[in-house]
């Protein structure tokens, strides 16, 4: 395995027992393959972790009616306005805290901000769920308004897009969901795949594609035959073209995924301070403060 491959599992990894530094994690999910495996192996992963302390977990459901055995404290919220939610919703944040969000789709997009604000914290991490099957609520006034998942794809910090790993065309996904045409027990399967978009600190993003074994808890990186064939096709168009080594060595290529950008202030606080990019100055930097030439901004 090359060292591209192991650290993107190593990636997924980190996510999955909360070591990674990801405070809200978003998950999208479709009536063929749900992200109940998904948020199982969360849940084994963080009981299972050789942390000192394992996290409290609260459950807001909004669909569920039976109680998780693993949720530290279960609130419904079904049918609840924003006020009475922030009467409902009282949370211990001195400890570290992973809040479970079993549908976002529950909760109008003028509102999740305000609903967001209940549950930041430096010791919370939110991981919640979004039916892509279910159809969003369109604003008459304002149709070019952003949506709710838009909104929510902008802020998370970390992405599963989840599908059946038989189906990797798009379109045929599409098909199957339009016309519910799948055989009984050919949907939500333990082992699923997972297109992973995990946004550092920086504002790089990483974009990876994993099939995910809940049985095994084994990840593996998908790549399909047009991905490998455009691979070999770069490579060879490089072979003879110069005299000069145009390739990269996997070592290069680690080097490369590791590259800090400048900091991005919509990677702070989930976003809710914007997106300017701050240069942060080190010790070894050569500022004049008294120079006008040299201000960053």
């Amino acid at each position: 395995m090359s060292a591209t491959l192991a650290s993107s599992t190593v990636l997924l990894n980190r996510i999955l027992t909360l070591k990674e530094n990801s405070p809200f994690i978003l998950a999208l999910d479709t009536v063929v393959q749900s992200s109940q495996y998904l948020t199982k192996e969360f849940i084994y992963k963080v009981t299972n972790s050789t942390a000192s302390q394992k996290p409290n977990i609260v459950y807001l459901s909004f669909e569920t009616t039976n109680v998780p055995t693993y949720a530290s404290e279960f609130i419904p919220l079904l049918g609840l306005t924003l006020p009475q939610i922030k009467e409902k919703v009282k949370l211990n944040l001195s400890q570290k805290t992973l809040i479970i969000v079993d549908s976002f789709n529950y909760i109008k997009d003028t509102e999740l901000s305000q609903f967001l604000q209940l549950l930041i914290s430096p010791n919370t991490i939110i991981y919640g769920t979004y039916h892509l099957s279910v159809p969003s609520v369109k604003s008459v006034d304002n149709p070019n308004k952003p949506s709710l998942l838009t909104k929510l794809q902008f802020i998370a910090t970390t992405i599963f897009d989840i599908k059946p790993l038989s189906i990797d065309d798009d379109e045929q996904l599409d098909y199957l969901i339009s016309n519910l045409d799948f055989p009984i027990g050919s949907s939500n399967q333990p082992v699923f795949q997972a297109n992973v978009v995990y946004r550092r600190k920086s504002g790089r993003s990483l974009i990876y594609k994993f099939s995910i074994d809940s049985n095994t808890h084994e990840y593996n990186i998908v790549q399909n035959d047009q991905e490998q064939a455009d691979t070999q096709d770069d490579q060879e168009l490089l072979d003879g073209l110069t005299t000069f080594n145009l390739t990269t060595t996997q070592k290069q290529k680690l080097v490369k995924d590791q590259v800090e950008l400048p900091y991005l202030e919509a990677q702070h606080s989930l976003g809710s301070v914007g997106g300017a990019i701050v240069y942060e100055f080190e010790k070894d930097d050569d500022y004049d403060e008294d120079d006008p030439y040299e201000d960053p901004f």
